[in-house]
């Protein structure tokens, strides 16, 4: 499954660049805050699909490969222990919970979210809450588990607000609140899809 993700996400990159389609795919295909509520113009991808849709849009060479590289590092070992259907679930649940902050970030913003960085940020944090180790000490298995993830998101939240500072002023947006809501969602359902998997074991 990860694989497949590379692949798909790659190949629409480059089909889009092949074709000098890439404004046309952003407009088409990213996620705007403003458009939930009101019906999609014509040659518009409907707005309840485009968290999903804007994951196949990037800005360029370089956003589309630290995407990858990122996906590439943390979704296979996520998918051996989720199973493949799990990871398409987190994934998809991680493009939805990106666009969702951004919403709530913003919900009047009128220009296009592109990129698979918030999907992406899921699997991270699933990747984090499976390999990672607590960093703190409790009696209770579940108390620690809760404040190992609200470290997690304490820290991801942190390095996107300086990361997002600092490109911001170089007149470079960067989507923040979509990689922290992708990575809360990766944070809530490691666990469960874990458990789901082995269900029956």
């Amino acid at each position: 499954m990860t694989l497949a993700i590379l692949l798909v996400t790659a190949a629409c990159w480059l089909l889009a660049s092949v074709l000098g389609r890439g404004d046309w795919a952003t407009i088409w295909g990213g996620f705007v805050p403003a458009r939930i509520g009101v019906a999609s113009g014509p040659g518009l991808a409907p707005a309840w699909l485009t968290p999903l849709t804007a994951t196949l849009v990037h800005g360029g060479i370089v956003h589309l490969v630290f995407n990858l590289a990122i996906l590439a590092f943390c979704g296979r070992p996520t998918e051996n222990l989720l199973g493949p259907v799990a990871l398409a679930l987190l994934y998809l649940a991680g493009a939805y919970a990106a666009a969702a902050a951004q919403y709530a970030l913003d919900p009047a913003a009128p220009y296009p979210m592109i990129g698979a960085s918030g999907a992406i940020s899921a699997v991270l944090g699933a990747y984090a809450v499976l390999f990672g180790r607590n960093k703190v000490r409790v009696a209770s298995r579940t108390l620690a588990m809760l404040l190992n993830a609200l470290w997690l998101l304490a820290t991801w939240l942190v390095l996107n607000l300086i990361v997002g500072l600092t490109l911001g002023s170089a007149g470079i947006a960067v989507a923040w609140a979509a990689h922290v809501g992708g990575f809360a969602a990766g944070l809530v359902l490691a666990r469960p899809l874990f458990e789901w998997r082995y269900r029956n074991a």
